[in-house]
């Protein structure tokens, strides 16, 4: 399980996708996350998921790569989805005591299921076509607005990358700090919940010295290079807005036209 979180993992490629400008594709995913709440049925949420699946494509990415991102919360979508089944009007189709399942309660489970699933996906294209340098310019640049304010905005975003970077060299920490107690005969896969619980102990604490050792060494390292912040720091790579950008952006405000078109004039799926 630890090796399927694919949280925070760089592909580098050369596609459509990858070559956008950082700031539009972080821009691009905060709307889609915005109107995939707004389809408020399915023939807008179709559409939305008909643009994911172009952008999986055009992203060069393995699409393997992208559902291998949903292993990792394929509980919480499973969960969600069932707990949905029991929410709706319609028609009975079976009941078991104050519990029922109706024609509604199936169609809201099978929605909210593609809202999530197209969510997760969209957003995986953002870390996985965009390299955390890139990340970092593009947080900046558009927080840029925040130093009004008084606000260190390179700081944010320079913690924020960081900890979106060390994600996978966490993730596969602990899978050898797994392995290497598996190898000493601990058990980690049977018992009842509290012996599981007690059984992370073993993991948890190395894990956490690891954790604060690169902290440290990754410090150590910035001082050695005389970091001191934002301030007055030059860009090695300039980030341009070029037609491929205009041509994304374009083609989302078509997405999201129809989408609004539709949510004006098809009847809510959730009921």
């Amino acid at each position: 399980m630890v090796r399927d979180i694919t949280l925070g993992q760089y592909f580098p490629g050369k596609s459509f996708i990858h070559r956008l400008d950082a700031r539009v594709k972080i821009l691009l995913t905060f709307v889609y996350i915005v109107f995939i709440f707004i389809a408020s049925n399915f023939q807008g949420l179709l559409t939305m998921t008909a643009l994911v699946f172009t952008v999986l494509l055009l992203s060069g990415v393995p699409i393997k790569q992208y559902f291998k991102s949903l292993k990792a919360i394929l509980f919480v979508i499973i969960f969600t989805s069932v707990l949905n089944l029991f929410y709706g009007s319609g028609q009975v189709v079976w009941q078991w005591g104050f519990m029922q399942i109706t024609t509604g309660g199936i169609s809201n489970a099978i929605f909210i299921t593609i809202r999530i699933v197209s969510l997760i996906l969209f957003s995986s294209v953002l870390t996985f076509t965009t390299s955390p340098t890139d990340l970092t310019d593009a947080l900046e640049r558009i927080m840029k607005p925040l130093k009004v304010f008084h606000i260190k905005v390179h700081e944010i975003a320079m913690m924020m990358t960081i900890a979106l970077r060390f994600v996978p060299t966490l993730l596969e920490e602990t899978d050898k700090i797994m392995s290497a107690q598996k190898a000493r005969g601990a058990d980690l896969e049977s018992g009842g919940l509290m012996q599981r619980v007690k059984a992370l102990i073993p993991i948890l604490i190395p894990l956490f010295v690891s954790s604060f050792r690169r902290a440290y060494d990754l410090a150590m390292a910035m001082e050695c290079r005389c970091y001191h912040g934002g301030e007055g720091r030059t860009k090695m790579k300039i980030l341009h807005a070029t037609g491929r950008d205009a041509v994304a952006v374009f083609a989302t405000f078509i997405v999201c036209s129809a989408v609004v078109w539709c949510s004006l004039y098809f009847p809510a799926a959730l009921r």
